[in-house]
């Protein structure tokens, strides 16, 4: 790709319909024309709702977000634990999951059911580290004390991401020149690691298709494409609900022990 072609920092504001294609509006930069427009935009997608009115419906899971930088450190235990790689954790309806990555830092998500505003009224200050260890003390109980490092040690603030989906029913009538992919297509729960993987997929198989001498208009190019990828994406929706909800049971660590064992 010609760099020329890649506009950095340009904010959104909307679009209208011009001729064939559509008509752009940034903030800070001149309209632009497009024939064709493909929304990469993710799970909060100012371009979806050209295509669909169809909204994501709340998992019930919401999973707290931190991050350890400099971890031998600042959380020598769990770096001990991890040893440069994964940690799944269960107990209790909540998990954990953390993974170090090649610079050292540690990521990890604290995991549970809650309502969807749990994040908006629960009255914590994210940024208040002592509070938020009091908070992880009187909810994950009967958890090792181990697991405290990772709340005194984490870089503020600590970010809520109530966990989405969108129905696995989802359809909509394909336009000749605007499509969607990645979640602004079809945000999913994480809990599949498929949700990357299906985002890396639509651009190549939307590629494949635009580029293809199979299709007579670009209508047919893109209705093509969007059938096959609302398909797959439904297939793989579903396991990282059904993996959601296993992982998130009381008794979690039976039944993910036993998932992995038939896989």
């Amino acid at each position: 790709i010609d760099p020329s072609h890649i506009i950095w920092n340009s904010h959104f504001i909307a679009m209208e319909q011009k001729n064939d294609g559509w008509m752009l509006h940034f903030k800070n930069k001149e309209s632009v024309y497009a024939d064709v427009v493909i929304a990469a935009d993710g799970a909060n997608s100012k371009i979806r709702p050209y295509v669909t009115d169809i909204q994501p419906f709340y998992s019930g899971i919401t999973m707290l977000e931190g991050n350890i930088y400099n971890a031998e450190k600042a959380a020598p235990n769990i770096f001990k634990l991890l040893r440069g790689g994964k940690i799944m954790a269960f107990g209790n309806e909540k998990n954990i999951l953390m993974g170090q990555k090649g610079n050292g830092e540690i990521g990890f998500y604290a995991s549970f059911k809650t309502d969807e505003n749990w994040a908006k009224n629960n009255g914590l200050n994210y940024s208040d580290r002592a509070q938020m260890l009091d908070w992880f003390k009187a909810n994950y109980t009967e958890w090792s004390n181990i697991w405290g490092e990772l709340f005194e040690s984490t870089t503020v603030p600590f970010i809520p991401r109530p966990i989405y989906c969108m129905p696995l029913d989802q359809k909509w009538k394909s336009l000749s020149n605007l499509t969607l992919i990645g979640d602004a297509a079809h945000v999913m729960p994480p809990f599949a690691g498929e949700g990357v993987n299906m985002a890396m997929l639509d651009a190549l198989e939307l590629s494949e298709h635009l580029t293809s001498n199979q299709h007579q208009t670009l209508l047919e190019v893109i209705s093509t494409y969007e059938s096959s990828m609302l398909n797959r994406a439904a297939i793989v929706s579903k396991e990282s609900l059904d993996n959601g909800f296993l992982m998130h049971t009381e008794n979690s660590l039976n039944d993910m022990l036993s998932f992995f064992s038939a896989h």
